[in-house]
């Protein structure tokens, strides 16, 4: 197994509830629907861009909700989910308020060497100095998530067949999010593009800009 070496923010636990009703959302892109409010948790589903989820509430100091979707539970990342307010869409996240959003609150589990239940084993480690190390690029929404390209078989059997050191960011892993130069990217032979292993995927990168332009799910 190979060694975390980038580490997230714990979610840990929260304190303060309110209640809501629950809130129709959007995803702005393909978003991952996972087990539990970090990068680190299992993906249990996948929403595709524009499915709709329910949001039951959102953490009061980390940027996940708690949603459903298509009859299956679980955390998104409410800096993709959008909903409509006065007529427009607005992200989720930063417009709890006015999205009538409540918070919901999250108790980590863990077993007696650290590990999160249903987290990769040996993520939280800690924070770095000055805050979690090499954080997603943020994309605003209506900024444009940058091109999805479809690359050949070719270059996803190298990068399934070949894989790397993985590296957990805080954020979640979005087309066109943006790669931190804090993380190695690995060419891919024959090809324009690069790739990592960043939060649970394989993702492949156009190497110059940093961007993803491809999730190997």
């Amino acid at each position: 197994m190979f060694k975390k070496t980038f580490i997230i923010a714990a979610t840990g636990a929260l304190l303060s509830t309110t209640a809501h009703a629950a809130t129709e959302a959007s995803a702005f892109t393909d978003l991952n629907l996972r087990a539990g409010p970090g990068p680190i948790y299992e993906i249990v589903s996948v929403i595709p861009a524009d499915g709709v989820v329910s949001v039951e509430g959102c953490l009061e100091t980390a940027n996940w909700c708690k949603v459903a979707y298509d009859g299956t539970e679980g955390w998104a990342s409410g800096d993709y989910l959008t909903a409509q307010v006065d007529n427009a869409p607005v992200v989720v996240y930063a417009n709890r308020e006015r999205v009538a959003v409540g918070t919901v609150t999250y108790e980590e589990t863990r077993s007696a060497d650290g590990t999160v239940a249903g987290g990769a084993a040996g993520a939280l480690a800690g924070a770095a100095v000055g805050g979690p190390v090499g954080a997603l690029a943020g994309v605003v929404l209506g900024g444009g998530l940058g091109a999805a390209v479809t690359p050949t078989e070719t270059v996803t059997t190298y990068v399934v067949s070949n894989p790397v050191e993985p590296v957990y960011l805080e954020g979640e892993v979005v087309v066109g999010a943006g790669i931190p130069e804090a993380v190695t990217l690995v060419a891919v032979p024959d090809s324009d593009y690069s790739y990592a292993y960043v939060n649970g995927l394989p993702v492949i990168v156009e190497p110059q800009q940093r961007q993803i332009v491809y999730i190997v799910r």
